[in-house]
C-alpha cells in the first residue's frame, strides 16, 4: 500500500535515527580529532572551488539536511558568518554539536523536518547549500524547494552538490565493463531498502526500512524553477561522490556521476 509523504518521512527519520550509533562507532572518533585543528575542511575540493567563488566568507550560510553537521562546520571554518545546520534526525544533531564543541566552532544546530524550517528562519541566509544524498530523500520536490526560495535573502544562491539521477540506472556494486543497465531512468516508484543506512561498513545491524524517491534531472530544475529560483550555474561531472557506485566510476564508458547546480533568489 502506497505510504503518504508524512508517513515516509517518519520512517526514514526513525531510519537515521537508528543508524546515527553505528555511524559514530566508525566515524566519531576521527571526525572528533579533525575538528580539534583548526581550519579543518571535510568538503570536496570541488565544493571549496566552487564556494569560493561564489563567496562564503563572511556570508550567512545554512546546510538542508546537515547529518552529523561534519560538512556546514567545514563551512564555517572557510570564513563563513552565521551558520546553521537542519535535520530532523536528534541522534545525527548530537553528533554534529559535539564536532562543533570539539572544534569550538559557533554553528547552530536545529532539529527540524525539512519542510517545516520554522518560519523564523525566513530571509535570514545568504546562501544554503546541500550536498551529496539530499534530493532522492524527498517525497515533494516542490515543497522541498520553496524552503531554500523562503531562507534565502534577495539574490542569495542555494548551492547543490549531488548525485546525478542516471545513476539509478544501475545497479550499485555492479563490476561489469561495461556497465549494465537495470532500471529505467523514467521509473518512478518508490524504493524500499531493507539493508539499512551504514554506508560505510555495510554492517547488518537488523534495519528498518527506509524509502527513496527517484527524480529525474528535468523534476528537480523543474521544481526549483517553480519556486522563483534561477538557474545560473549547472555541470554534469565524473566524479562518484558517493562510493555506492565505486565500481561504476572506474569504467570506461559510464553516465555523468554527480553535478553542480547554483540557484538564485530574484531580487
Amino acid at each position: 500500500m502506497t505510504k503518504e509523504p508524512k508517513d515516509y518521512v517518519a520512517a526514514n527519520r526513525a531510519a537515521w535515527d537508528e543508524v546515527a550509533p553505528v555511524h559514530a562507532r566508525q566515524n566519531q572518533e576521527r571526525l572528533l580529532a579533525a575538528f580539534r585543528r583548526p581550519g579543518y575542511s571535510c568538503l570536496e575540493p570541488v565544493e571549496t572551488e566552487l564556494l569560493r567563488e561564489i563567496g562564503i566568507e563572511g556570508r550567512d550560510v545554512a546546510q538542508l539536511c546537515c547529518n552529523n553537521g561534519r560538512e556546514i562546520l567545514s563551512v564555517k571554518n572557510l570564513g563563513a558568518g552565521r551558520c546553521v545546520g537542519f535535520d530532523f534526525s536528534a541522534r545525527f544533531l548530537e553528533q554534529a554539536r559535539a564536532l562543533a564543541a570539539a572544534g569550538g566552532i559557533d554553528c547552530d544546530f536545529v532539529e527540524t523536518e525539512i519542510t517545516r524550517v520554522p518560519r523564523d528562519y525566513d530571509a535570514a541566509f545568504d546562501r544554503v547549500l546541500i550536498t551529496i544524498g539530499v534530493l532522492g530523500w524527498m517525497p515533494d520536490l516542490a515543497a522541498f524547494f520553496a524552503v531554500p526560495a523562503r531562507l534565502l535573502r534577495p539574490g542569495g544562491l542555494f548551492f547543490i552538490h549531488e548525485h546525478h539521477p542516471a545513476l539509478y540506472m544501475f545497479e550499485p556494486g555492479d563490476p561489469v565493463d561495461p556497465p549494465r543497465l537495470h532500471y529505467s531512468y523514467f521509473n518512478q516508484e518508490v524504493y524500499e531498502d531493507k539493508d539499512g543506512l551504514d554506508y560505510y561498513g555495510g554492517s547488518d545491524y537488523g534495519a528498518r526500512p527506509n524509502y527513496w524517491f527517484p527524480h529525474k534531472l528535468s523534476d528537480l530544475i523543474t521544481a526549483a524553477l517553480g519556486q522563483g529560483l534561477e538557474l545560473t550555474h549547472f555541470e554534469e561531472r565524473p566524479d562518484e561522490i558517493s562510493g555506492l557506485f565505486s565500481e561504476l566510476g572506474k569504467a570506461a564508458l559510464r553516465p555523468p556521476m554527480s553535478f553542480t547546480m547554483l540557484l538564485r533568489k530574484k531580487a
